[in-house]
């Protein structure tokens, strides 16, 4: 069974940087596709950003210059690296997966992992 776990998360002071991690769990051939959403409280769910070998990488427009996304495919983990982060950053941060195995493709959400902004 393909579990992802992301950590990382915690209070983060103002301009200050943070790294998430999401680790996948499980046996795979590979992963083909690796996104970051949030969700704000009382806000719907939004993209960050995204990688796959193929497409490369995707970040919004209020992350792109910011965040970098990245991967280590020996320890099958995705990087949300956050710099100069702020209070609008504030977010449960999700990673959403799309992994290949003896049974197919699939898809997968992490369970989350919180973000704090604040000075």
């Amino acid at each position: 069974q393909v579990q992802l776990v992301e950590s990382g998360g915690g209070w983060v002071r103002t301009g200050g940087s943070r790294r998430l991690s999401c680790a996948v769990s499980g046996t795979i051939f590979s992963i083909d596709f690796m996104a970051w959403v949030r969700q704000a409280p009382g806000k719907q769910r939004e993209f960050v950003a995204s990688e796959s070998s193929g497409a490369g990488t995707n970040y919004s427009d209020c992350v792109k210059g910011r965040f970098t996304i990245s991967r280590d495919n020996a320890k099958n983990t995705v990087y949300l690296q956050m710099n100069s982060l702020g209070p609008e950053d504030t977010a449960v941060y999700y990673c959403n997966g799309v992994t290949a195995g003896a049974m197919g493709r699939k898809t997968t959400w992490g369970g989350g992992t919180q973000v704090t902004v604040s000075s």
